[in-house]
């Protein structure tokens, strides 16, 4: 057998593999960061890291990031990742048969998911080497989580604007967009019915004028959108995008976006606190995606409406957030640390029925 799995030893850290195949290239991670609520569910990420030291260290972030957001939204599950080392555009068929394997071997412990440079396809594929993948489009599957995200991150305006302004109306807002992905775009349409003004910016400008046309959006550059004057700054691109520089520059009430790992560092809550900026957490916010896969390996099935209603959840778990960080006058990011480790020490909604891999190729 050419796959090669050796387990790293890291404080902090339940599980981490380094994963080899020479016969088709495959060099990738898997991070189990903590189960105490349950196995351990997070995508796989494709992406061209110039060294190994790297791709560990964002494995291990990023899965950390996925025990936090599973917990947060009170899924019953752990924080797990893979980072394969290879740009997306050459990834092969064999590399992901090899790391399919390697999942598979896992038992349950790791449940795969889509994440940056991994399409459906390759996830309705993985379902032939594993059970342990949700995502995907296949018999059961719940396809595209990135409605369900956008979705997420519209509940999560409406609770801060209700926090702010105290009520939910986005009449008379203007909500500023940076980036119009899959997620972005649909955000922007649901803003647009709920009578939001939009900013938009992306470096793609088909985007731009589509978001123009469909939804009277002001198109702005990509330098110009963080210091829009705004009720409201979505953040819908790259990740590290409010640090010390940026902060200075916006002129919003409040950043509620779909990115990743928003924040450069935690000090930088304490920057935007200082300005009198709402932060809502990012792995709160972008949450739906992740709520809505885990309905796959639910008792009965995949259900997009139980989904749903299980993402509307986000609006009562950000406005707890939100209180808490005023009664302990903290960040928002502190405070929503400090019901997340509550939860995962006390095991608080740790799961109790075992997960269904609907459909099991080895049944």
């Amino acid at each position: 057998m050419s796959l090669v799995i050796s387990e790293l030893r890291e404080e902090g850290y339940e599980k981490i593999l380094k994963i080899e195949d020479a016969t088709c290239g495959l060099k990738a991670f898997i991070a189990i960061h903590n189960t105490a609520l349950g196995p351990a569910l997070g995508g796989i990420r494709f992406y061209p890291y110039s060294s190994e030291e790297l791709a560990l260290n964002d494995v291990k972030r990023l899965s950390r990031g996925m025990t936090y957001k599973a917990a947060g939204a009170d899924l019953g599950l752990g924080g797990g990742k893979s980072v394969v080392m290879v740009d997306p555009s050459k990834k092969t068929k064999e590399m992901l048969i090899s790391l399919g394997k390697a999942v598979e071997m896992l038992g349950g412990q790791y449940i795969s998911a889509a994440d940056y440079g991994c399409t459906m396809d390759d996830i309705s594929f993985l379902k032939s080497q594993t059970n342990f993948v949700v995502g995907g489009v296949y018999k059961n599957g719940s396809g595209d989580p990135g409605p369900f995200t956008a979705w997420g991150v519209v509940v999560a305006m409406k609770a801060t604007l209700c926090h702010l302004y105290g009520s939910e109306s986005f009449d008379g807002k203007t909500v500023a967009i940076q980036g119009l992905g899959s997620v972005g775009f649909k955000i922007a349409e649901h803003l647009f019915w709920l009578g939001a003004t939009l900013v938009v910016a992306d470096p793609c400008q088909q985007k731009t004028k589509a978001a123009q046309e469909k939804f009277g959006a002001k198109v702005v550059s990509v330098d110009e959108i963080m210091s829009t004057e705004c009720t409201l700054f979505a953040p819908c691109a790259l990740g590290a995008i409010l640090n010390a520089s940026s902060i200075p520059r916006l002129r919003c009430k409040a950043v509620v976006g779909c990115a990743n790992n928003q924040l450069s560092r935690e000090e930088d809550a304490e920057l935007l606190k200082e300005r009198e900026i709402l932060y809502a957490p990012d792995f709160i916010v972008n949450s739906g995606g992740l709520i809505n896969v885990t309905f796959e390996i639910d008792e009965n099935g995949y259900n997009a409406r139980l989904s749903k209603l299980k993402i509307d959840k986000i609006y009562s778990t950000l406005t707890q957030i939100y209180q808490l960080a005023e009664e302990l006058n903290c960040t928002t990011q502190k405070a929503v640390a400090s019901l997340v480790e509550y939860r995962i020490k006390h095991e608080i909604g740790k799961r109790e029925k075992p997960l269904y891999f609907h459909d099991s190729i080895f049944a």
